[in-house]
């Protein structure tokens, strides 16, 4: 079974994943949720432990950025680890309206997309600039990645646009008939 990975509108499908940075002070997690509309990171998060409670946080910071409604008819795919499989994850995705999607055993290519952004952030950010010293190090150059990379970073994808402008654009075509008239 091959599996689409497209949007057509923003809040139609997010994945979801996480990956781990090496510090000076032990391993620090990084998760990220990403709208597949325009590759844009809609939620993200920097823990010292890789608990559930840490990628809902990522997942709650998605939510409430992005208010997702029933019409949106939103599905989030992640890959088979526990946290997203979690008994809480899942009950706030149902409890935020959100279908779920995970990934089948043995598929290298089921949650590509969240890879291919986390494979970005390592070679942009912490390949780059690291060694690592702290959680804190980390937390603050993700930060300021995620801005650049929604705010600035040119994406061949979406037309090399940044997710900001590619979003813009489909909500300027949903206004330009009611301008036209």
């Amino acid at each position: 079974m091959t599996r689409v990975f497209e949007a057509r509108t923003p809040n139609q499908l997010w994945v979801s994943d996480f990956t781990y940075v090496s510090t000076w002070q032990g391993m620090v997690y990084v998760a990220f949720v990403i709208d597949i509309f325009a590759r844009r990171i809609v939620g993200w998060r920097v823990s010292i432990s890789m608990t559930t409670g840490f990628v809902l946080d990522a997942l709650n910071q998605a939510i409430c950025q992005r208010t997702p409604s029933d019409a949106d008819a939103l599905i989030h795919h992640s890959g088979r680890g526990s946290q997203y499989l979690s008994i809480k994850y899942t009950e706030r995705l149902a409890e935020a309206g959100i279908d779920t999607s995970g990934g089948s055993v043995g598929d290298s290519y089921d949650n590509a997309l969240a890879e291919s952004t986390i494979g970005l952030f390592k070679t942009e950010v912490i390949d780059f600039l690291g060694p690592w010293k702290s959680m804190t190090q980390v937390e603050w150059e993700t930060l300021k990645w995620v801005d650049w990379y929604n705010n600035r970073r040119l994406h061949s994808a979406i037309g090399y646009l940044t997710p900001r402008k590619a979003e813009e654009a489909f909500y300027e075509s949903l206004n330009a008939p009611e301008k036209a008239a």
